[in-house]
């Protein structure tokens, strides 16, 4: 049976799982604090984050007995994902809010971080929130030359000044890193279905030869 049905499951110990799930704890949190109640938004950002999650543990579970639709999942929860990415990118755009460049001061140390909870995103969120302040204080009152140069400047489209980032711009820009490793890493899972059922097949061929195998045996 174990060549008919190999091992399943084991969802929670994937990275892309992990990093959705996060990314859905921060969107709700997020939708709760920032979305409107009553905006079709929050219901369809909250959706696309749980079907990210969703379809990478149901794809999982169905492995063993459908290579095709554990690959077809998969690519679901990479739309789904994708489909999130347009609604933060969305929020920020329309409020006039910059998106950060990877390579900003701010979102750096938000990926060194590595954040694996809530919890740890709301405190890089805090953090940075407090520093941006300080350093807008201090730019205002005339700190000294040292004070000055750690006020970070945003450069990202027509964004080209120093400007405050806001809980929920900082919140944004936090989910939108997650969502980039997320999306990295279910690309490369579904290169990896794809070509595991290229070379493999799925249950229908392993049934195949499994049958094939007995009536050989039952012919000698």
């Amino acid at each position: 049976m174990t060549d008919l049905l190999p091992k399943y499951g084991g969802y929670r110990k994937l990275r892309s799982f992990q990093v959705s799930q996060l990314i859905y704890d921060v969107t709700v949190r997020f939708c709760g604090r920032y979305i409107e109640r009553t905006s079709r938004t929050r219901d369809q950002m909250t959706q696309a984050a749980r079907s990210g999650v969703q379809n990478i543990a149901e794809g999982s579970q169905v492995s063993a007995t459908s290579k095709k639709m554990e690959l077809k999942l998969t690519q679901v929860a990479r739309a789904s994902l994708e489909e999130l990415r347009l609604d933060y990118e969305d929020f920020l755009r329309q409020r006039g809010m910059p998106k950060l460049e990877p390579q900003h001061p701010a979102l750096v140390r938000f990926k060194e971080l590595r954040c694996k909870t809530l919890e740890e995103v709301q405190g890089w969120v805090t953090q940075e929130r407090n520093k941006n302040t300080d350093n807008q204080r201090r730019k205002k009152t005339g700190g000294t030359d040292d004070e000055k140069r750690t006020v970070v400047p945003v450069s990202c489209g027509q964004f080209s000044s120093v400007f405050p980032l806001s809980y929920s711009c900082l919140a944004a820009n936090a989910a939108l890193s997650l969502l980039n490793v997320a999306t990295y890493l279910l690309d490369r899972q579904v290169q990896r279905l794809a070509k595991d059922f290229e070379t493999e097949g799925g249950f229908t061929e392993r049934l195949y030869k499994i049958r094939s195998a007995k009536r050989s045996e039952s012919l000698k």
